[in-house]
């Protein structure tokens, strides 16, 4: 048995090796756009949960786990921004706004699979905007969702967070420690 992380996200790299550093990285080619849910964590939930059994059904004798991340600004979900315009649009949103950040996590062995979801509130500060327009035009924004790194220039806004930092940079590392411990995969 091996554990594999369905993710190419290198952040997600980052905090697994928090974990283990005995893994290997099979990406999901899983079509994002077709999962719906009826709410923003449950959307984070259905895309891990998506993307680790697309995965386990090729190595099911392998520990396999799945993540989502999504930025959740009064119920609309702001993933990755599709441009500058866009990413303008969610830093607006959330300037001097609390704002829920949710990871969806799924671990797989197999057919068996736990799956749960973590929550972070962050609490954002105003942001001038001639520093809205200064960070759209780096690229910090373009492979995140809701168009912010906390671990990035964005942390400067952050005003307060109430849940997992780990889980705003898309890896909650407790709780994901705990369901590897029920597959006896640490």
């Amino acid at each position: 048995m091996s554990l594999i992380l369905a993710s190419g996200s290198p952040r997600r790299r980052e905090l697994m090796a928090l974990i283990t550093r005995d893994y290997r990285v099979v990406a999901s080619d899983v079509d994002e756009s077709r999962i719906r849910a009826d709410s923003p964590a449950h959307l984070a939930q259905a895309l891990a949960t998506a993307k680790a059994r697309a995965v386990a059904q090729e190595y099911p004798d392998d520990v396999v786990i799945g993540c989502d991340t999504v930025v959740d600004c009064d119920g609309e979900v702001f993933g990755k921004p599709r441009d500058e315009e866009d990413a303008l649009r969610m830093l607006r949103a959330l300037s001097g706004r609390t704002h829920r950040v949710h990871t969806g996590i799924c671990v797989c062995r197999g057919t068996e699979a736990a799956a749960t979801v973590e929550t972070t509130a962050v609490q954002f500060a105003a942001i001038p905007e001639d520093e809205l327009l200064a960070y759209v035009r780096t690229p910090e924004p373009y492979d995140k969702a809701g168009a912010y790194a906390i671990q990035g220039r964005a942390a400067v806004w952050c005003s307060g967070i109430a849940g997992c930092y780990y889980n705003i940079m898309g890896l909650p590392v407790h709780r994901l420690a705990q369901l590897l411990r029920q597959f006896g995969a640490l």
